[in-house]
């Protein structure tokens, strides 16, 4: 397998604390709105996972290795890639994070030093429409890879003297060490494609990212080989304003009209005179 150039995380990453409702197996993520300074609840709803977007707010990808081993994570939102800008596909190159390493994407990348800042708006200025893809707005992406093992060398110490003319049998070596790739491509790739919802009308403008401000955040290079073709997780966070997660049905909100109550067997302690 061909070798890879990815972003690495600067060694002066931050460590992220993240919720025990990070949503990931492998690695977690968490969505952190900037501006309320807290990250964002998740709402599981026939088993996607969405959070509620605030117009205007920043807002950045929080990622965390749960592994022992490096990972790669290559992150996209709204269907394109925040690294590269193309259209989003996970052979791109990502973030490498090291063994328990968090990181905060903050933006969209620019260059090794700087980022242009995330932030929740509607459809029409968001970076996918404003470049001439507006089709999937709505959602953030991250496909994890895990590392490629090196290989291990087998040492094998030379034969006696007193065994010289025997003919003996190598040792078979067994290095099938392939990790098969998890499918998790096939629910997440392909509900990360979210359908257009029947009770459109009773919802307002989709939320989509926009390219805000230009701030520092520092990356190097490093080269990471795949240990699979495919990711072996595809994490999917839908997000939307909290007016269209609950026309969805996403958000349940408690209804404010008061029931009509119930009617009493005993209700009065004397007859009252009729009208």
């Amino acid at each position: 397998m061909k070798r890879l150039i990815t972003v690495a995380v600067a060694l002066a990453a931050c460590s992220l604390s993240l919720p025990a409702a990070a949503v990931g197996n492998i690695a977690d993520i968490v969505i952190h709105d900037r501006v309320q300074n807290r990250n964002l609840p998740v709402y599981v709803h026939q088993g996607r996972h969405y959070i509620v977007g605030h117009p205007g707010n920043e807002y950045e990808i929080r990622l965390r290795n749960r592994q022992r081993a490096d990972i790669l994570t290559v992150v996209s939102v709204d269907g394109v890639d925040v690294i590269t800008g193309d259209t989003a596909d996970w052979q791109h190159s990502g973030y490498v994070l090291g063994a328990q390493q968090g990181f905060g994407v903050k933006g969209w990348r620019k260059s090794l030093e700087r980022t242009a800042a995330f932030y929740f708006t509607a459809l029409p200025d968001s970076y996918a429409a404003r470049t001439g893809r507006p089709d999937h707005v709505g959602v953030i992406g991250v496909a994890v890879f895990r590392k490629k093992p090196e290989p291990v060398v087998q040492y094998s110490p030379p034969p006696r003297l007193a065994r010289s003319m025997e003919a003996e049998a190598p040792a078979p070596s067994a290095m099938a060490d392939e990790r098969s790739a998890r499918d998790a491509a096939s629910g997440a790739g392909t509900s990360s494609r979210a359908e257009a919802p029947a009770n459109a009308a009773q919802k307002s403008a989709r939320l989509g990212t926009g390219h805000g401000r230009s701030e520092t955040s520092v990356v190097t290079y490093t080269e990471f080989e795949r240990a699979t073709v495919a990711p072996a997780e595809i994490i999917t966070i839908y997000y939307d304003s909290h007016r269209n997660l609950v026309a969805q049905g996403v958000i349940r909100e408690p209804s404010l009209a008061r029931p009509d109550p119930l009617p009493q067997p005993f209700p009065a302690r004397f007859a009252p005179d009729p009208r």
